[in-house]
């Protein structure tokens, strides 16, 4: 090819496709920022202070853990499936 035809050809320029997020991530975030979750989230970190800061214990934090998780799921789970339902009803 000459440097004319090799210059009159289209140059393709890759488009960044958007970046996808996932709603997901944040109404959990969302959810966990909420009152009831947020003051769970401070017993679990307490918890979590208080036994890292002991050499030998057997307490655990399972119980502030599920707590918060329990808290953050039901926060989390009815929001999720109104959106998934939204999106199916814009697909039909």
């Amino acid at each position: 090819m000459s440097e004319q035809e090799v210059a009159s050809e289209p140059v393709e320029v890759e488009e960044e496709a958007p970046e996808l997020v996932d709603p997901a991530v944040e109404i959990r975030e969302k959810c966990t920022q909420t009152k009831e979750c947020a003051a769970l989230l401070e017993k679990f970190n307490a918890c979590n202070e208080r036994v890292s800061s002991k050499s030998a214990t057997t307490e655990t934090c399972v119980e502030e853990q599920s707590d918060f998780l329990h808290c953050v799921d039901h926060c989390f789970a009815p929001k999720l499936f109104k959106l998934l339902n939204m999106v199916t009803e814009m697909e039909n």
